[in-house]
């Protein structure tokens, strides 16, 4: 049976512009050393323009 993981980012505002962030790369990578494998992200949080700021990181294991 395959076992997920789900791991939240937030993308938070700095003055008018959103931060970028490495983390994403940073899990994705810690996931991939605990024999993890990336399958895609879910849209967890979107403000009123569309703009993600919240999301899951989908990672599978067999």
């Amino acid at each position: 049976m395959k076992e997920y993981r789900y791991v939240q980012i937030e993308y938070k505002m700095k003055n008018v512009l959103f931060l970028c962030s490495d983390e994403p790369r940073e899990v994705i990578d810690q996931y991939a050393k605990k024999g993890y494998s990336y399958k895609g992200f879910i849209p967890v949080e979107m403000d009123a323009k569309g703009c993600l700021r919240k999301i899951d990181l989908v990672f599978e294991k067999e």
